[in-house]
């Protein structure tokens, strides 16, 4: 993994804004409507080469595929594991049921009618393992690393990844095939590292998104000692799943799951960096630029960064139609910086602008602006850091 050894490094989360066609086929896929599936296989390879493309010109170092051709991460993994039935919501009942939803309903009311599972392309529904689960996304994959490498061909660049999901988030689903928790979890690691496999032997980083992390895996509530345990528990699946994968091609990534809400429930970075640490990646993603947690920076004055770890601190609000300015940008770098090291931190935002396909809240010329600030901040931080 390249990381800031003569200047700071930018990158991001994964996600950007899909074309409009390009989303409309993939509506039409995903409800399982015909389609004409060469005109979707076209569209997503000439959006993959624009958007790398764009990423360069912006100034982007670590770039990537833009996740043009996956609507989400709850549709890409239904597509690429075997095992799993989607079963609708029953009337009345909804997704989304943490407690900054009991304590702001009107407001997630409206939310989640225009954004989050209004920005689906398909409605929500509730995923039951109901058979062996097996991956079965060889060639969807295929497809996604053809697609970078031809665009990353046009362009120079300084590394590339892939995102992929953890097993984590499914682990969550109901599962009424296998006899236990241990098998149901094991089968879902051993069918992940497959496609975490497939894109190191194509000469990607991987980067994983495990929104959960920042809640310590929705285990926070729980008594300490059952708290503990459960959190070492996942830390261990998560690892299990990444075995004889080496370290340094690996990136973790967590945020706080929404956008724009009020973030009153959300842990501090200091509440959950320990656990995330343990995991067997070398660079780490999280929020920064969100409001609540400008302050986190903190949590690197208890806890050391451990040797031949990275952080990514995420500069960019995911949440605001904002262009964050250059100098904030450097500053705040720069305080990460003299707190784990300048060669430790590259630079990033803080989630994906269209984590949804559909989703606008970060309009897409705002995106690419941001991203230019985010190049022009690092600029400002380098000439401080490296004096010159």
């Amino acid at each position: 993994m390249r990381t800031s050894t003569d200047r700071i490094l930018t990158t991001h989360t994964g996600s950007i804004a899909r074309p409009d066609d390009l989303i409309e086929l993939m509506r039409e896929k995903e409800n399982g409507r015909p389609y004409d599936a060469g005109a979707f296989e076209a569209r997503a390879t000439a959006a993959v080469a624009d958007c790398v493309r764009r990423q360069v010109e912006a100034g982007l170092d670590v770039i990537n595929d833009g996740e043009q051709r996956k609507s989400g991460f709850t549709t890409y993994l239904t597509e690429r594991l075997a095992g799993f039935e989607s079963v609708p919501y029953s009337p009345g009942e909804r997704p989304g049921h943490w407690p900054e939803v009991a304590e702001f309903p009107q407001y997630y009311e409206r939310y989640f009618k225009t954004a989050m599972y209004g920005a689906m392309l398909s409605p929500p529904t509730r995923l039951v393992c109901r058979g062996p689960v097996k991956y079965t996304g060889q060639d969807a994959l295929a497809a996604d690393i053809a697609n970078l490498r031809a665009a990353l061909g046009a362009v120079d660049y300084t590394e590339a990844f892939m995102s992929a999901a953890l097993p984590t988030g499914l682990a969550e689903h109901d599962n009424e095939y296998y006899a236990s928790r241990e098998e149901f979890i094991t089968a879902l690691a051993d069918a992940a590292r497959e496609e975490y496999r497939a894109i190191i032997d194509a000469g990607f980083l991987i980067q994983l998104d495990d929104p959960a992390a920042s809640s310590l895996w929705g285990h926070a509530g729980a008594e300490p000692a059952e708290r503990d345990r459960r959190v070492a528990e996942t830390v261990e699946l998560i690892n299990y799943t990444l075995r004889d994968i080496p370290a340094d091609k690996i990136r973790y990534h967590t945020c706080y799951g929404i956008n724009q809400g009020p973030h009153t429930h959300d842990l501090r970075l200091r509440d959950f960096i320990g656990p995330m640490l343990r995991v067997n990646a070398q660079a780490f993603s999280f929020e920064v630029m969100n409001t609540r947690h400008l302050h986190d920076f903190h949590a690197f004055e208890e806890v050391t960064l451990p040797e031949g770890k990275v952080i990514i601190p995420g500069m960019l609000s995911n949440g605001a139609n904002w262009v964050e300015h250059p100098e904030l940008i450097a500053e705040l770098t720069v305080k990460y910086a003299q707190l784990v090291g300048r060669e430790n931190v590259l630079i990033g935002n803080d989630c994906g602008f269209a984590s949804q396909a559909a989703s606008r809240e970060v309009d897409p010329t705002v995106g690419w602006a941001k991203f230019a600030a985010l190049a022009e901040g690092a600029r400002i931080a380098s000439r401080r850091l490296w004096h010159r």
